[in-house]
């Protein structure tokens, strides 16, 4: 039997910022989720994100999950070729930069693919259990990985949120895709990074475990909003 998804969806601008510019994308229907932080200024971050999403939200939704992991990659590659071209040439300011991280999730019967560009995440609580599916692009992560400082060190460096990866970045896009089996009672998120960095483990553990999308989803907003919330914070929560 093909799952009945279950999802629920939120951005918010946060306390500091004056402009929102994540996007989101919800569409349970079609087994199809995003989230996407955009970056470069105010209204070239909010373009990228937009962008993103409306692009993805017109891709077909019938085929296998092979078919439509295509569809999307070749999407999301024609945009990188957009933003990182097109409108940045036709720009008359002087910061160049238009782009946006991406973490989107496609679901078919009982396997899914998660695809990502950046340090938007994605996570999976499976069985009381929190697995971050998605590894970061940033410079923290690269110094993780190369051993050269550890992750309590990494979290403190001055570059430590700068992207290796993301949409618009670079001339040539390289997504991660990772797909993976979905099991009964599976809970799925999808954030920005103003939201996890908001949360424990074990906090965003907590939220995931409650009984519905949009219970968790009012855990996860309320314990980041009740502190500094200096970025914009968005995230998606699914459940078969």
């Amino acid at each position: 039997m093909t799952p009945v998804w279950h999802s629920a969806a939120r951005t918010e601008t946060g306390k500091v910022r004056v402009r929102n510019e994540d996007a989101i994308l919800n569409f349970p229907e079609r087994g199809l989720w995003a989230v996407a932080d955009g970056m470069g200024g105010h209204q070239n971050g909010a373009l990228a994100s937009r962008l993103i999403v409306e692009s993805l939200a017109e891709l077909p939704c019938a085929g296998s999950l092979e078919d439509r992991v295509k569809q999307l990659r070749h999407c999301l590659h024609q945009l990188n070729l957009r933003l990182g071209r097109d409108l940045t040439l036709l720009r008359d300011r002087p910061d160049p930069v238009v782009g946006s991280t991406v973490v989107a999730l496609l679901a078919v019967g009982d396997r899914a693919a998660c695809v990502w560009a950046g340090d938007s995440r994605c996570y999976l609580w499976r069985h009381k259990h929190l697995y971050q599916l998605s590894r970061d692009h940033s410079l923290a992560q690269q110094m993780i990985d190369e051993q050269r400082l550890t992750a309590e060190q990494a979290a403190c460096h001055p570059s430590a949120h700068a992207l290796t990866r993301a949409i618009g970045a670079n001339e040539e896009l390289v997504l991660d895709i990772l797909q993976f089996e979905l099991l009964p009672g599976d809970v799925l998120l999808l954030c920005s990074d103003g939201l996890y960095q908001g949360h424990t483990a074990d906090s965003l553990g907590a939220a995931l475990d409650f009984s519905t999308p949009a219970q968790a989803l009012t855990r996860l907003f309320n314990q980041v909003l009740s502190g500094p919330a200096r970025d914009n914070l968005s995230a998606v929560v699914i459940k078969s």
